[in-house]
């Protein structure tokens, strides 16, 4: 069964700042407004394949965006049959112990959504062990925001795979999972998925990118850690039903070369993996 790790809810434009839809505008390149409406409706069509997706909203104070854990839990409650929730947390802002165990223990949520790089903080910040050694009591896996970004005020060295390295060296239970192969630093993030057993990654918003893409799979491949990789989508950044017709079709730019091609075997093992056994959310 596929599993979709990786899709937002919000209500867009409240829990966005000015600023952050500003500079959303301004990453298109065309200064059109941006609307990250989320819709259930869309993201089903989108989504035929999928049988369960793991769905979080975010808290970045730093960038603008704010989108309490209640709000994600109403629309799971919505949809319980194919969706299941994560908390978020920005650990820089004052209560967020107390948000954390509300999130989990109150609204039931199953596991942890972090965004070190727009919320400004480092997820290896020995002030945060707290939420490592929470989430290891309570076995929550915990998916972290690693890579690009378009907001200025985001501080790209506190996303980069390494500093995931030492959280999991420190906290080996942790189930963690480093969002959009952290590119561009794909290689760190396979060489680190590739040391530590319960660290993996999520192949989300990559397919637009196919070059790029191929590469980032082909050192997966080379590492031989295809069996890190989880499957998720982005929504509403792109849909399930593009993502898989675009990884699989990575390999048709290479006809006529003889560039080394991609195990399609492999990538529609991922496709299929048990994601959720992996991560603990079996339900």
């Amino acid at each position: 069964m596929l599993i979709d790790v990786h899709s937002h809810y919000w209500e867009y434009p409240e829990h966005f700042s000015d600023d952050f839809k500003s500079q959303a505008a301004r990453a298109r390149g065309d200064g059109v407004a941006v609307d990250l409406t989320v819709r259930w409706e869309e993201y089903h069509a989108g989504a035929k394949e999928a049988g369960k997706t793991v769905v979080f909203g975010g808290k970045a104070h730093l960038s603008g965006l704010w989108v309490p854990d209640r709000v994600v839990a109403n629309y799971v409650a919505r949809h319980p049959d194919k969706l299941i929730g994560f908390l978020s947390l920005d650990p820089s802002r004052p209560g967020w112990q107390d948000e954390m165990i509300e999130g989990h223990q109150d609204l039931k949520l199953k596991g942890i959504k972090l965004l070190p790089m727009y919320a400004g903080f480092y997820p290896n910040d020995r002030r945060f062990d707290y939420l490592w050694e929470y989430a290891t009591k309570h076995g929550l896996p915990v998916l972290l925001h690693t890579g690009t970004t378009f907001v200025a005020q985001a501080v790209l060295d506190c996303t980069v795979p390494r500093l995931i390295d030492e959280v999991a060296s420190r906290f080996p239970d942790v189930k963690i999972v480093m969002a959009h192969l952290s590119h561009p630093y794909e290689g760190e993030c396979v060489v680190t998925i590739r040391k530590h057993p319960n660290v993996y990654a999520d192949c989300s918003a990559l397919h637009y990118r196919p070059y790029q893409l191929y590469h980032s799979l082909m050192l997966l491949q080379e590492y031989g850690v295809w069996h890190k990789l989880l499957f998720g989508s982005d929504y509403p950044f792109t849909t399930v039903t593009a993502s898989l017709v675009g990884m699989r079709s990575l390999n048709d730019m290479l006809e006529g070369t003889r560039l080394p091609r991609l195990n399609m075997e492999k990538m529609e093992q991922m496709f299929e993996r048990d994601t959720l056994g992996i991560l603990g959310l079996g339900l």
